[in-house]
């Protein structure tokens, strides 16, 4: 597989991937449509840093480089890497089929979608749109022109209502308590059906509050850097009495990439009669890529007073609804086919956050 496209590049993980990816050789085709679920300059910025120049206000196509005949897509080719960006939307269905027609991908890496749990909660309609109806136009443009593999996030929230710990691929993921949760979950089963259905080897990777450098800026650890450097409390939930297996930005790329290289297969040992929800008899997999080591929530803002040399001033919160106490991740499955297991400690993630942070802001 030497030509990888990857939908959501101006995003937080697809931007780190993207880099990772070309350091290892290989060709990447990025996709966006750069939206304004937060800030669009943050996202404008990670592709300036990965070579990719857009201005930051809106073209036509024809101001960039080159430009695929639909008139939806606008195409820009980096100077000396092999890295093409396209802002196009996967709700764009002629679009999106052209892309594909023209590029002849080995493998998909799809990260686009609509972020956010709490957001789900008032705006519904864009997850059925960029969840579920995006991911449909993904499975149908591999459909149509045949890939090796595709890659497709899902989330630790799909494990919802499930209490017993560590969260496990092998469990039953039937609770969501999310529309967001619900739109992650429709994911693998869509995949699953079109692996049965036409053979397309598909992989889930179910990521468990991802954190770094060119972090997204609704999430907790942005939040929380933001208003302690500004004097502001912070929301904390739950009253604190949260757990979460934060994972840094490196290690959840680092799964990505090795999953990526090892394309799904079916389990010989998969029994209709018990199924194993993590894996089938056709080629679909189920991962977890988290740290494996669930932290308290105020240890992890004691982490981050102590990296920022400033102590916060807390608020607490009740639990959010859609939020759930804890999250853990069991990462055997991901450890035994791959041989890799996340473990950078928060400590460490945390200082690189902050140290990103006074320097972008």
């Amino acid at each position: 597989m030497k030509k990888i496209l990857i939908t959501g590049t101006a995003g937080f993980i697809g931007f780190h991937l993207a880099n990772a990816l070309l350091e290892k050789g290989y060709t990447i085709a990025g996709l966006d449509n750069i939206n304004d679920y937060y800030d669009p300059r943050l996202k404008l910025d990670r592709l300036k840093n990965a070579g990719i120049n857009i201005p930051r206000h809106h073209p036509d196509p024809d101001e960039h480089t080159s430009s695929p005949a639909h008139a939806h897509i606008t195409t820009v080719a980096h100077d000396s890497r092999p890295y093409t960006f396209y802002k196009l939307d996967i709700t764009d269905r002629p679009a999106l089929f052209e892309l594909f027609e023209n590029e002849r991908f080995d493998a998909v890496i799809h990260l686009a979608a609509q972020a956010g749990v709490r957001y789900s909660l008032t705006h519904p309609q864009a997850y059925v749109d960029a969840n579920i109806t995006g991911f449909l136009n993904i499975l149908e443009a591999c459909r149509a022109h045949p890939v090796k593999h595709l890659v497709y996030a899902s989330s630790s929230s799909v494990y919802g209502k499930n209490t017993d710990m560590p969260f496990s691929v092998n469990d039953n993921v039937d609770h969501p308590v999310s529309l967001y949760a619900a739109s992650k979950k429709s994911n693998e089963l869509m995949a699953h059906t079109y692996s049965h259905l036409f053979g397309i080897p598909a992989t889930g990777l179910r990521f468990f509050t991802v954190y770094g450098p060119w972090g997204r800026p609704d999430m907790a650890l942005f939040l929380f850097t933001k208003a302690i450097l500004e004097g502001k409390p912070i929301q904390v939930f739950n009253r604190g009495e949260m757990m979460r297996d934060f994972t840094y930005v490196d290690d959840i790329v680092e799964g990505v990439v090795r999953v990526t290289e090892r394309p799904a297969q079916a389990n010989p040992q998969w029994d209709g009669a018990t199924p194993d929800p993590g894996s089938s008899n056709v080629p679909h997999r189920v991962y977890n890529i988290g740290n494996g080591s669930p932290v308290k929530l105020l240890d992890f803002i004691r982490a981050l007073e102590e990296a920022l040399g400033k102590t916060a001033e807390k608020e607490l919160m009740p639990m959010q609804p859609g939020d759930v106490p804890a999250t853990w991740a069991d990462t055997e499955a991901l450890e035994r086919d791959t041989g890799y297991k996340p473990g950078t400690p928060v400590e460490y993630g945390i200082r690189r956050f902050v140290e990103w942070y006074r320097k972008y802001y």
